[in-house]
């Protein structure tokens, strides 16, 4: 079992930026691949970026290459979402996953454990 806690989320005026952390439980935190979803209202959730059990390898949708970058402490369990020059079309609720053995990377069904979320909210 990985339980997992995100953390935050916020109000930011475009252009800012904002930090997000997702704390597991679980001492097998790093054999799992991490990955952050979105979902803004009257959408469907939304990968956002991957990054594998290692650290090493990470991957991002097109639309937050080069502003957003996703790291990760194993020794602290915590994968992190670094959002810069963000955009009122950011907005959404922001949730991590995790599974073992990271098949389709970008398909929600891939992920076994969710956490809850954390609002983003970014003001024009």
């Amino acid at each position: 079992q990985v339980q997992l806690v995100e953390s935050g989320g916020g109000l930011v005026q475009a252009g800012g930026s904002l930090r997000l952390s997702c704390a597991a439980s679980g001492r097998t935190f790093g054999a799992y691949a991490m990955a952050w979803f979105r979902q803004a209202p009257g959408k469907e959730r939304e990968f956002v970026a991957v990054i594998n059990w290692s650290g090493d390898n990470t991957i991002y949708t097109d639309s937050v290459k080069g502003r957003f970058t996703c790291s990760r402490d194993n020794a602290k369990t915590t994968v992190f979402l670094q959002m810069n020059s963000l955009k009122p079309e950011d907005t959404a609720v922001y949730s991590c996953a995790a599974v073992r053995t990271l098949a389709t990377p970008d398909s929600r069904w891939t992920y076994t454990y969710w956490g809850q979320g954390t609002q983003v909210t970014v003001s024009s």
